[in-house]
Parts: structure tokens; sequence; C-alpha cells
């Protein structure tokens, strides 16, 4: 669903904030950049925990994306500003606000997919669109369920507000 209402398309640059396993990476990369394409799209994810960051990696290089998608260790609510702009960004946790930062690092027409809302209830899948320079528009796709955002621009990493 992400993949769909961000429209990717072949030839994008995209920043994902919670690789995981990896899994959406390359289904992402099959998009943007897949086999035998003359197109130069790209998939960079970041994740703040560090033995994801190698499971990842390790599940792209046997499955062949590691030549399009590039994985980095950090605080994903702060986004990836080395290689900013991004025609797209997909959050894969929840977060409480927009992180500034990310819609920053958004190209004017760029769109971010995000998960808005509280820790335990409700939580609404928000897509930003950046229209120009300070101005954005918003579009909501309904009910979803994501594990928290950790981070500067996310949930506090202090224990006594996250799930146990």
């Amino acid at each position: 669903m992400m993949c769909d209402v961000l429209e990717l398309e072949e030839g994008m640059k995209v920043l994902e904030v919670g690789t995981g396993s990896g899994y959406h990476a390359a289904l992402c990369a099959e998009i943007v950049a897949p086999t035998g394409s003359n197109a130069k799209g790209h998939v960079y994810t970041i994740e703040r925990i560090p033995e994801l960051v190698e499971f990842a990696i390790d599940n792209l290089r046997r499955a062949g994306y590691l030549d399009r998608v590039t994985v980095i260790t950090g605080d994903g609510s702060e986004g990836y500003k080395e290689m900013a702009p991004y025609d797209a960004i997909l959050v894969t946790a929840a977060a409480p606000r927009v992180p500034q930062p990310l819609v920053d690092q958004l190209k004017i027409g760029g769109k971010m997919a995000i998960p808005l809302g509280s820790l335990f209830m409700y939580q609404e899948l928000v897509v930003i669109e950046k229209v120009e320079k300070g101005k954005t528009k918003k579009q909501r796709f309904g009910s979803v369920a994501f594990v928290p955002l950790l981070g500067k621009w996310g949930f506090s990493t202090n224990s006594s507000s996250l799930p146990l």
C-alpha cells in the first residue's frame, strides 16, 4: 500500500525509514531500479538497531540487491540528508508528528508516507506532498498499526514511554 500511495516509479531515489529485515527495501528496489533498467533509481534505508542492519545487509546481499539498496545505521527520524533530496520517503514506524527533517529532505513534488498517531491506539497513514519550499499538502489513507518510530523526532527512547 505504501508503494502505491507514493506512486513509486522507475528511476526514483527513495528513503526508507525502518529497514527491518530489508524485505520492503528490496520490494521498492524492484520498482525504482528493476534488474536491467537503465534508470538510476536507488533505495536508501536507515535502521537504528545495529543487529537489524547486519541482518538486512546479509538478506539484501543474498538476494542480489546491494547494488540498488544502501543500508545506513542511524536515527531514521532525522532522515539521511547526505543523499537528499528524495523523490519519496516511506516511514515504516508510527510517529507522534511529522518529522521536519524528513519534509526538508523531500524534493519539490516528492511524497512521504508516514503512519501518525499514538503508541497504543489510533494511527493513520498520511501522505505528505511537498508542493513548494515550506508548503505541503496532506492526504489520509485510513487506520494502520505500526511499531513506534523512536528517535529525536519520534517517540522517546525512555523506557517509561514505550510498550512492553
